[in-house]
């Protein structure tokens, strides 16, 4: 199997399951807060099949076990995503910033609308480290690293301030969210952001190139397709790419008398994974 098939793969699986998750809380959001905590109740199966599949695969350093592992980390991820749109798993701040907020102030604030999803985050990933520590796959973890800090690198460019804010998908448990970010035509943090995920990259490719198994090969394709995705959504972040493009046509129709806190935001897609 050609390091080309997992590229491909690791492209649909990000576009697919993007997707499945935008509409699965879109349309518990129309129906109301109780199908929110449904749906993220119905999502459970993700997480923990997941958990259960880098489990299965830490002692398989072949190309199944590499796929398997890879697509584990994604459904951990999903699950924990999922609670995070639905607005079960945010933070204690769920208000409007007042445009008054300004330096640290601000920054304390925006950590907390998102602490509890960060710290749940931040927990799966340590404790991914340490049950795939000395195992032959570590894929898996390697995968959820990659997410979580390039999620974190996203976060910190919106609150820094960026020109394009992808808010259209936002469902209405976070419409507080998009008051905290900030438009700006660029901030300091960005070329350090790009510039570490593009190593990131030939990390990968380096590691993928060396690699002496077929099991290996595949795990640093994905893993190089995945950050390049990841690359690609923050570049997205300053040029006009039409990214929402790619989910809007499977969003169910909003109620025309929905409204939203969008303070000082642009309409655009929502990023991926």
């Amino acid at each position: 199997m050609t390091p080309w098939i997992a590229v491909l793969i690791a492209m649909f699986v990000w576009w697919f399951s993007t997707g499945a998750i935008l509409m699965a809380v879109k349309m518990a959001d129309q129906a109301g807060a109780r199908a929110r905590k449904t749906a993220t109740l119905v999502g459970l199966p993700l997480l923990i099949c997941g958990t259960f599949g880098i489990w299965w695969t830490l002692e398989d350093a072949s190309v199944l076990g590499a796929y398997i592992a890879f697509l584990s980390a994604l459904a951990i991820w999903g699950w924990i995503e999922l609670a995070f749109l639905t607005g079960i798993i945010t933070g204690p701040n769920r208000e409007v910033l007042p445009v008054f907020l300004e330096g640290w102030p601000r920054f304390l604030r925006a950590v907390g609308t998102v602490i509890y999803h960060e710290l749940l985050l931040a927990s799966s990933f340590v404790a991914l480290f340490f049950l795939t520590f000395e195992a032959p796959n570590i894929f898996g973890m390697l995968t959820f690293g990659v997410l979580f800090f390039a999620r974190i690198s996203a976060k910190l460019n919106l609150f820094f301030g960026v020109p394009r804010i992808h808010a259209e998908f936002l469902p209405d448990a976070l419409s507080h969210l998009p008051s905290h970010f900030r438009y700006r035509r660029g901030n300091w943090f960005f070329p350090i952001s790009v510039t570490l995920l593009t190593l990131a990259i030939f990390c990968w490719l380096e590691r993928l190139y060396m690699a002496e198994t077929a099991g290996a090969l595949t795990g640093f394709a994905l893993l190089s397709a995945l950050t390049a995705l990841a690359l690609l959504e923050h570049w997205v972040m300053v040029l006009p790419i039409p990214d929402e493009r790619l989910w809007r046509w499977m969003m169910p129709a909003s109620p025309p008398t929905q409204t939203r806190h969008n303070q000082n935001t642009e309409t655009g897609g929502h990023h991926g994974l």
